[in-house]
């Protein structure tokens, strides 16, 4: 105990000594306000990756330290911690422990074994394209939320319940770039499109340019997870009985409701939130739902301050005018070669959004990357649609994409592991998103 306590401290002194570094060195090429912006962010994210403090303590730190150096005011910052998709994830927790108390995730585990081989990267791979054709319909955050208690119940082995964690969140993030209503960053770009009275796409133009990516995509994110896994076995024993009870039967048609609502909802674009929070609350209505007040201390609250923080990151960005810095830096590298230009932008929009959500993000970065494209001559239709996808394409940290932060509520999961297979295919997504761009689009 007191060895961890150390530990902790000299994590803590070790991410002090990052963000005065971050601080000093942003001196040299951003104002004072916006220095002290990158020198907290470089603090919290070095808090995040190392651990030295609870991923829920970390995630209220920007209520302290932005009113504190004047970055935003203490209303400002907590106005971003109940942002509507906060509570579309909370309506999505609740329906998951739905789910995992009353044991339908068993029966839709049996049914994944029967179809696909019953070996970790079978399995792997059932996750992941599981996830991302239900990603490409619904978005990538309801997805994960109803198939985590599937991977959590398949196995014990640590090792082995880590990689199907990550083939679902990957798997969600993959599958949500297919479709224009995968996730908010794709609808975003359809606004700003239209807004800009640009040329839109429709949904088979925009699935004719993303499905070659996901499809490369889903074949080597889950062969690289299953790497190391030959020696595993799912042992976890399914129970014989294959049919429903009463109850999971009802939950199947109230999730199968859920499900066609949002389908539905895509044409109309009714508060997701409110949708996804109603069926939760749901949960706990007499004679139809199947929680009790008890259930709650389930939910991962921690998740959900996380994205407030998230969330607080990008409004300090516009609000110091980080934001717009940072794009005037980018018009000085109008004279390169279009293809560095666009991995450039790739890896940009890759690496910023791991320390903030990609919906704020992608709102802050389109009207950049649009001045960007015009400045250099890029048709702007593909180095928008190249941002919009790596907004999705982030896998190193939690806050990146609603999926990682979802993969982490599981609490079989370290950051410095998701970390660690991140940084891998964050790359990887770079690289192919680049290669799709120059040459099928």
């Amino acid at each position: 105990m007191i060895n961890k306590l150390d530990n902790n401290y000299k994590n803590i002194l070790i991410s002090l000594v990052l963000a005065s570094i971050g601080y000093f060195s942003a001196g040299f090429v951003f104002e004072e306000t916006q220095s002290r912006l990158i020198g907290i962010v470089v603090f919290l994210v070095a808090l995040w990756t190392n651990e030295a403090l609870p991923l829920g303590v970390v995630s209220l730190l920007p209520i302290i330290l932005f009113p504190a150096f004047d970055i935003l005011s203490t209303a400002h910052t907590t106005a971003n911690y109940s942002k509507s998709i906060i509570f579309l994830f909370l309506g999505g927790f609740l329906l998951a422990i739905a789910v995992e108390k009353i044991g339908l995730h068993k029966v839709i585990a049996h049914k994944l074994l029967s179809i696909f081989p019953p070996n970790p990267r079978g399995i792997i791979y059932a996750l992941a394209i599981t996830s991302a054709f239900l990603s490409s319909l619904l978005s990538n955050t309801t997805t994960a939320l109803l198939l985590m208690p599937i991977a959590l119940f398949l196995t014990d082995i640590v090792k082995l319940k880590i990689r199907l964690v990550l083939a679902i969140a990957y798997g969600a993030s993959i599958g949500g770039i297919i479709t224009p209503i995968g996730t908010p960053p794709n609808l975003i770009l359809m606004g700003f499109l239209q807004d800009n009275h640009l040329e839109t796409l429709t949904f088979v133009a925009w699935m004719f340019k993303t499905i070659p990516l996901a499809c490369i995509m889903l074949i080597v994110v889950p062969f690289i997870l299953s790497i190391g896994l030959s020696d595993v076995a799912i042992e976890k024993q399914i129970d014989e009985n294959r049919k429903l009870d009463k109850n999971q039967e009802k939950l199947l048609k109230i999730l199968g409701l859920l499900i066609l609502v949002l389908v539905v909802n895509s044409f109309f674009k009714f508060s997701e939130a409110g949708i996804l929070l109603s069926f939760g609350l749901s949960m706990m209505l007499p004679k139809i739902g199947f929680l009790e007040w008890e259930d709650s201390k389930n939910i991962p609250f921690n998740i959900m301050f996380l994205f407030g923080a998230g969330f607080s990151i990008a409004s300090a960005f516009s609000g110091t005018g980080l934001a717009q810095a940072i794009s005037e830096l980018l018009l000085g590298l109008t004279q390169l070669n279009p293809i560095i230009l666009i991995l450039i932008v790739a890896a940009m929009i890759t690496f910023t959004t791991e320390v903030t959500s990609n919906t704020a993000l992608i709102s802050i970065a389109l009207p950049i990357i649009y001045s960007l494209g015009i400045a250099s001559n890029i048709d702007t239709n593909i180095i928008l649609m190249v941002a919009t996808i790596c907004a999705s394409y982030a896998f190193m940290l939690p806050i990146a994409t609603p999926p990682n932060a979802i993969a982490m509520s599981s609490k079989v999961l370290t950051i410095k592991y998701m970390a660690s297979y991140g940084i891998v295919f964050n790359i990887l997504g770079v690289l192919l998103t680049t290669a799709i761009a120059v040459v099928w689009w």
